[in-house]
């Protein structure tokens, strides 16, 4: 995981909640982990990380703080603690 990725990802599990997180970056974040990615119907991404699935509003849009919980809880839920994980 190169450095731009470590940094989203930590940006997902930063206090206060980040409000300008790009789609694409945590896109190419969560390929780098190994979730299946795709675009669904009406502009909008998913994607499915071990047994969790997260659905984005698409666009190049910044994601809302609701999406960067809903990412956040997900990568919790599989496991991944980015301080132990992937340090900077």
């Amino acid at each position: 995981m190169n450095h731009n990725h470590r940094r989203v990802l930590h940006s997902l599990f930063a206090h206060p909640i980040p409000s300008n997180l790009h789609l694409i970056e945590v896109e190419a974040v969560l390929r780098e982990l190994g979730a299946e990615v795709g675009h669904t119907g009406h502009g909008r991404f998913s994607a499915t990380l071990g047994n969790q699935r997260v659905t984005l509003h698409g666009g190049n849009n910044d994601l809302s703080r609701d999406e960067v919980v809903q990412v956040r809880k997900a990568l919790e839920a599989v496991g991944i603690e980015p301080a132990r994980d992937y340090p900077i």
